[in-house]
């Protein structure tokens, strides 16, 4: 049934860059949002970038302005989160989340979660 499943994390060094990747199975693609939290040791779950599906449309959380880039490839079911210049603050499990929100940095209002993907970035 419906599912997202992560995959593109690891460990970097700062300066690197890491493409994530998830594949949405059953997904509303016309009427659904995609985005990308993560949560790290110690602090809350933050949202870092979305996007709806239908309009192509990106929005971005403020650590992620100027170095993430979010994008969507229709033929491969596929959200992707291009990151560049990480930093050790970086590190976190970061999740991808689908559903019909209102509010794209909601994370209350996405309905399916991914299992995540760990990305550690070393100094």
């Amino acid at each position: 049934q419906v599912r997202l499943v992560e995959s593109g994390g690891g460990l970097v060094q700062a300066g690197d860059s890491l493409r994530l990747s998830c594949v949405g199975s059953g997904i509303t693609f016309g009427r659904d949002a995609m985005g990308w939290f993560r949560q790290a040791p110690g602090r809350e779950r933050e949202f870092v970038a979305a996007i709806r599906w239908s309009s192509e449309s990106p929005f971005y959380g403020d650590s992620a302005k100027g170095r993430f880039t979010i994008a969507i490839d229709n033929a491969k079911s596929t959200m992707y989160l291009q990151m560049n210049s990480l930093k050790p603050e970086d590190t976190a499990v970061y999740y991808c989340a689908a559903g019909r929100v209102e509010a794209l940095t909601s994370a209350r209002e996405y309905t399916l979660w991914g299992q995540g993907t760990q990305v550690t970035v070393s100094s």
